[in-house]
């Protein structure tokens, strides 16, 4: 028996783009019980006007109060979703919903929470598109040490569960896959199809890369930090305290012996380092008891199984 699928497509912009998408996944998902969930985020165009023209059945349309932006928009579309697995794409015609039957095998053959597309022959401008994904997607390789290929293709297929638990704010959905680890999740990735954009106009440009840099920073936070904070503040707060009493502590040995170390730059270091010391102890103290009240306010453990397997009795 086929799982039920839900189609998530977060759309702004794209009156062009409607009718000919909803056309290609009903064609490629024959055979499929499948729900098309619509996230329009703000649109300004005709893209509400297009969704609400649509006669399908299986369509539901998400209408967004502003432009929230993607993360947001494809978090709305995965709370609405009803599906065992959950498909992620984007509403440009750049993805090819013909791979969706694939990927959902895989998932399902593998055991996988999450299969991520990989744009085998990206059809985007070289300099302004794929050179800054290239090294995006290595600094996050490096960073993150989860080792995809592709962070930045759209199609993917989750586990309703790992989905609907990822925890999408900002603009995180550049590192589902980050998120997906934190949450313990078994992924794999695969090659899939990638069209150049014939209607419409891209919506990402150079001036994402700062976000990435600052959405990649609280990353590294949350996958080694988060159920651990004071393992980062209290380490940082120690050395710097410890740093602080030592150049303190040999100031005020020059100061028995009769030196003057009244404006020194060293005393100002060390009295710095303390205080810094200090600080980061208590804050590190702080966000502890705060990572405790929000496992235990909300009945939240730390650690989440995955599945229990029971073998049969023969």
């Amino acid at each position: 028996m086929q799982p039920y699928l839900s189609i998530v497509i977060c759309v702004y912009n794209e009156e062009g783009n409607i009718f000919p998408m909803i056309e290609q996944i009903e064609r490629a998902l024959v055979g499929y019980n499948f729900e098309i969930v619509y996230v329009n985020d703000g649109s300004s165009d005709r893209t509400l006007a297009e969704l609400k023209s649509v006669h399908n059945d299986r369509l539901i349309v998400v209408d967004l109060q502003t432009n929230y932006g993607q993360s947001l928009a494809l978090a709305a579309g995965i709370d609405v979703a009803k599906g065992q697995f959950i498909v992620t794409m984007d509403g440009d015609l750049q993805n090819d919903p013909a791979d969706i039957p694939m990927m959902v095998r895989l998932a399902e053959e593998g055991d996988y929470d999450l299969v991520a597309g990989i744009r085998a022959n990206r059809q985007d401008g070289a300099l302004l598109r794929k050179l800054p994904s290239r090294i995006a997607n290595w600094v996050i390789r490096q960073t993150s040490g989860v080792h995809l290929k592709d962070y930045g293709c759209a199609l993917k297929v989750f586990r309703a569960d790992l989905a609907k638990n990822l925890g999408l704010y900002g603009e995180l959905h550049r590192f589902i896959p980050v998120l997906a680890r934190l949450e313990g999740a078994r992924m794999t990735q695969t090659d899939v199809q990638h069209h150049p954009r014939r209607i419409g106009q891209s919506k990402y440009g150079l001036g994402r890369t700062l976000k990435v840099v600052s959405d990649l920073i609280l990353m590294l936070f949350m996958k080694k930090y988060l159920r651990k904070p004071m393992h980062l503040f209290g380490n940082w707060g120690l050395i710097a305290l410890m740093a602080g009493l030592l150049i303190n502590g040999y100031l005020l040995i020059l100061k028995l012996m009769g030196n003057d170390i009244w404006g020194r730059p060293l005393l100002i270091l060390g009295t710095i380092l303390v205080l810094a010391g200090i600080q980061l102890i208590t804050f590190g103290i702080m966000t502890e008891l705060q990572m405790r009240t929000y496992y235990e306010s909300q009945d939240k453990k730390p650690y989440k199984i995955r599945r229990i397997y029971k073998s049969e009795l023969v």
